[in-house]
């Protein structure tokens, strides 16, 4: 074959640009810190390099964001239940220090206002939010777990009236004292020549002897002023109250035809089951209540059955009543225990809206305020009963969830506010009977000593002081109880505690791994895509010296040609 310079000049210019093409792959690599520009430079590596930042970026997903969040979520919860804790911590010492000491009534007031002030913050706890998200509203993370300032403003405008079934166990069944020393004021004014002896006081019953206390029974809501059924609905209708027995009996109670006021027997009906309709009575006055409960009587009338006390929130009963029909036997066979159903359109600042622990439906108000009703109904928890949770779940792994938030009933109790209420009664009993010893005491100082009524007034000074131990052994069980309540209060708070902590030490574990995985995949994908910086520089200088040494090789050759032979 014969060699001509047009041949060499061509072969010399398709090295030389061959030459700069690696120069210029070389130069990309080393501008970029890329191996490839495009997926045909090297196919093997661009496969690969879409799996690892796949990784990389669902890595980077978990670990910076999701974990992140939920890490800022349980701690936040953390800091709510340290909060809580500290709380029901103060409230027990509290308790424990007046079960200690026969305090006055004005220094048990002053320490009922503190505890009422711990009370308030206990469930001020219930409504940190976390990016605008409430942290124990389980799925209803727009909801306050109580209502607000701005809830009163909108119920003022838009009243609701929420319609609740509440189930109790044999362990809610709780007793309490009541203290009677109604004769002690019957006859003692209204008469200008003094007080006269009251009905039945004789020698042989003294007012000392009708002095009494008595233990009773009851069912205890978790809501006070809840709706009498003397008062008709939002929709106009007449309210009913259903409760449902241990052994599946279901039983209506609804008031008389005409709506009464203060007390009056329920009319009751069996709607299920084979037992046999209690007598209920719904009474405007829970001392009024009481003593029906404890005399046995109402309206002159044999009285055995349930006082329903809407104002308090209660559903009294006689223990003969209690061990008629309850016994932790019959709970233990019960598939849903004691139910009530009952309606409550009375709320306040503070109160724990029923959505988030009852089945319950909503009626509310839609219209304007000087419009005609528009009711519209919600109903909530339909499959509570099923055991549906409202448990919330972040993904912070490969196949890998953890658990956010903690419900509120799993912490905030109803009975932490209902026991400031049973604080309440006692302490009103206690300053009721002392203000009738004062004024009885000093009754005694108008009359001379023999008289009938400086005699009369005596006898009931005995009476009002026996009365008044009662009361004070009253509050003191009652304190002495309640530290037996803040305690199982504060350790349901330090299980959730422990779970929630838990779940933080947990997501604490995975973050590491996620953060260790993340550097594995960044180098696996650098030693994939990136170069070696070193290795490329000399190939680089290499390419330049062959690129030069080229032009000037070629240069030369180019300069002659076969005339310069002829």
């Amino acid at each position: 074959m014969r060699m001509t310079n047009k041949i060499m000049r061509n072969n010399s210019a398709y090295n030389i640009n061959q030459n700069k093409i690696l120069q210029d792959k070389l130069t990309n690599q080393m501008t970029t810190q890329s191996k490839i520009a495009r997926p045909s430079d090297d196919p093997v590596v661009a496969i690969r390099a879409l799996r690892l930042r796949s990784n990389v970026t669902t890595v980077t997903q978990y670990n910076d964001k999701n974990a992140a969040d939920a890490d800022q979520w349980l701690t936040l919860t953390a800091d709510a239940m340290k909060t809580v804790d500290d709380v029901l911590t103060d409230l027990y010492r509290q308790a424990t220090t007046s079960a200690d000491k026969y305090e006055t009534s004005d220094d048990l007031r002053i320490l009922l206002t503190q505890m009422k002030q711990l009370t308030a913050e206990f469930y001020s706890c219930a409504n940190v939010d976390y990016a605008g998200r409430y942290v124990f509203s389980g799925y209803r993370t727009d909801l306050p777990v109580t209502f607000t300032k701005e809830d009163m403003k909108e119920m003022k405008d838009h009243p609701v009236s929420y319609n609740i079934d509440e189930s109790f166990g044999f362990q809610d069944i709780s007793r309490i004292s009541y203290t009677d020393y109604g004769k002690l004021r019957e006859n003692l004014t209204g008469n200008p020549n003094g007080p006269t002896t009251a009905p039945g006081i004789d020698a042989e019953n003294s007012y000392v002897q009708n002095v009494t206390n008595s233990t009773l029974y009851r069912f205890r809501l978790s809501y006070n002023n809840v709706d009498s059924l003397g008062t008709a609905d939002m929709e106009g209708n007449a309210p009913k109250l259903t409760f449902t027995m241990p052994d599946g009996t279901v039983v209506e109670a609804a008031a008389p035809a005409i709506p009464s006021t203060g007390s009056f027997a329920l009319n009751t009906t069996v709607t299920a089951g084979t037992g046999t309709a209690p007598q209920i009575v719904e009474f405007a006055d829970q001392e009024e209540a009481y003593k029906a409960i404890a005399d046995g009587s109402f309206n002159g009338q044999p009285f055995t059955g349930i006082a329903y006390i809407p104002s308090s929130g209660e559903m009294v009963f006689s223990k003969d009543f209690y061990e008629a029909n309850f016994n932790e036997a019959a709970f233990n066979t019960s598939s849903s225990g004691f139910q009530v159903n009952y309606n409550k359109s009375s709320w306040k600042e503070g109160d724990i809206n029923p959505v988030h622990y009852f089945k319950c439906i909503e009626t509310k108000n839609t219209a304007s305020p000087n419009d005609a009703p528009d009711l519209r109904k919600t109903a909530y928890n339909t499959q509570r009963d099923q055991g549906r949770n409202q448990d919330i779940y972040y993904d912070v792994g490969y196949n890998q969830q953890i658990q956010v938030n903690t419900r509120a009933d799993e912490i905030f109790t109803h009975d932490v506010q209902r026991d400031m209420d049973d604080f309440e009664h006692y302490l009103n009993q206690l300053e009721n009977i002392e203000t009738l010893l004062t004024d009885l005491e000093t009754k005694l100082k108008d009359y001379a000593e023999g008289s009938a009524q400086y005699k009369d007034i005596s006898l009931r000074i005995e009476g009002a002081k026996k009365a008044q131990t009662y009361i004070r052994e009253n509050v003191h069980t009652k304190f002495e109880n309640q530290i037996t309540k803040y305690q199982k209060y504060q350790d349901d708070s330090r299980v959730a505690m422990t779970d929630n902590a838990t779940r933080g030490s947990r997501l604490e574990l995975i973050s590491t791994r996620l953060t260790n995985q993340k550097a594995t995949f960044k180098e696996l994908q650098q030693d994939n895509e990136g170069i070696d910086i070193t290795e490329v520089a000399v190939e680089l200088t290499a390419s330049e010296l062959t690129y030069n040494a080229a032009l000037m090789a070629t240069g030369k050759i180019m300069q002659t040609n076969l005339m310069n032979f002829i």
